[in-house]
């Protein structure tokens, strides 16, 4: 990979932005690569945002269809064989995105048909199917949670920080996309079907965008990155956040080579492994590091107003009715508790987020509440954010509050989040009331 490559592609989109036409540039880019590589591309865009260009992440969300159809029938493509097994990440994101466009044509085909009747009971009809169709399409969130939550993080701790970025932010402008299809949909017949037919070629076409640029650029950087433990973390952990229409019709199961005992003719002072993979038989020879001193988890140490032992700890903060995380002085997301199975947490978290910078923990467009929060909580302005909303999907009431965690010295150590459902609280209608059996 070239510097050279990745600033000429810098450049001809740095006059894209200061107003070069389309065309152009496409000339210019073409005249230059017979083929780019997703890398290079992750790269350019890191370049563009955080050099002295003045190019921000919005400016390269507003153009990132303009350089997808710039890197259309260029971008080299990586074949990984293990990534077409069943149930590898990459096979399930692309058989998705298959449901998913085939769930786009059906409701596409329920708006002609509505439009096309003129009985108002074929059209009542029509408009429980595409509510239905409408239901499944919009598990495409699920689709983006896992990308936003499972990818993003591992793609930012290999420095491609900009791709995330940037399709965070699109995806949310498509998930209000769909959201006003669907308010426009659940209005029939009170409003023109040709508004909803309208609200939805909007949606559609931002939506299939954004399947070419996950399945062209973001699946080939990550492809081209990330290990086979990567993977396995993410197959992992993807259940937490579900599946859009389809599930993994099977659980992948890599082959993994075995390393044998260390031979017994060694010294004592090395130790030595075997692996055997198809191109033959090689040894790692290498000297273990001392025994370091070991927490031991059972035993009970000053902790507060009495005693402890880190296993006690954590089984206390492991059963407090609160959804806890912890975001230390360096704005790192550093620890939650396990009071909830991830999959019915109010908000998911994962381990692949532990270690993330907090900014990148949350959508782009609540960038501004995110640092105006942190910003007060860390210069003493405030000691306490609170605030809380109803959940209709799942009836719940969420109260959240964000907290400064100071030491004895009143020194910022960082920022304690705790959320819990206070649904069954408000529904209390008594002055008493004590669970004690005579």
């Amino acid at each position: 990979m070239s510097e050279d490559r990745i600033h000429i592609l810098r450049d001809i989109l740095l006059d894209l932005h200061h107003g070069a036409s389309p065309e152009s540039v496409q000339e210019r880019f073409n005249a230059s690569f017979a083929g780019v590589s997703a890398i290079e591309i992750s790269l350019m865009e890191h370049e563009l945002m955080n050099s002295d260009t003045g190019i921000t992440f919005e400016d390269v969300m507003e153009l990132c269809n303009v350089h997808a159809n710039l890197f259309k029938d260029a971008v080299a493509g990586v074949d990984l064989a293990e990534s077409d097994h069943p149930g590898h990440p990459v096979r399930v994101f692309k058989d998705e995105n298959l449901a998913l466009r085939a769930a786009l044509i059906r409701v596409r085909r329920l708006l002609d048909s509505y439009a096309e009747s003129d009985e108002s009971s074929s059209q009542e009809e029509i408009s429980k199917g595409l509510q239905r169709q409408l239901d499944l399409l919009g598990q495409f969130d699920r689709h983006y949670q896992r990308k936003e939550e499972l990818f993003f993080p591992i793609m930012e701790a290999y420095g491609h920080d900009a791709p995330p970025k940037v399709m965070w932010g699109v995806d949310d402008q498509i998930r209000d996309l769909f959201e006003l299809v669907r308010k426009a949909a659940v209005q029939l017949p009170q409003i023109d079907i040709q508004e909803v037919q309208e609200a939805f070629e909007t949606f559609a076409q931002e939506f299939e965008s954004m399947i070419f640029k996950e399945e062209s650029i973001l699946l080939m950087i990550l492809l081209e990155t990330f290990t086979q433990d990567d993977w396995l973390r993410i197959a992992a952990e993807s259940p937490v956040y579900g599946y859009a229409i389809i599930r993994p019709s099977e659980k992948w199961q890599p082959q993994r080579e075995r390393f044998e005992a260390a031979s017994p003719t060694q010294p004592a002072e090395q130790n030595q492994q075997i692996i055997d993979t198809p191109q033959g038989r090689f040894t790692i020879q290498f000297t273990p590091n001392e025994a370091g001193e070991q927490v031991n988890r059972t035993t009970a140490q000053p902790f507060g107003n009495g005693y402890l032992s880190v296993e006690e700890a954590n089984l206390i903060l492991n059963h407090l009715p609160l959804e806890i995380t912890f975001v230390n002085k360096e704005d790192i997301f550093q620890y939650y508790n396990d009071s909830t199975p991830a999959e019915e947490m109010i908000f998911k978290r994962t381990p692949s987020q532990v270690g993330r910078h907090v900014e990148l923990c949350h959508p782009p467009k609540l960038l501004p509440r995110v640092k105006k929060i942190f910003a007060a909580l860390r210069s003493g302005k405030k000691d306490k954010f609170e605030m809380w909303f109803k959940s209709e999907t799942r009836g719940q009431f969420v109260h959240v509050t964000y907290a400064a965690v100071r030491d004895a010295q009143g020194e910022f150590q960082g920022v304690l989040e705790y959320v819990q459902d206070i649904a069954p609280f408000r529904a209390i209608d008594t002055d008493v009331y004590r669970e004690i059996e005579d």
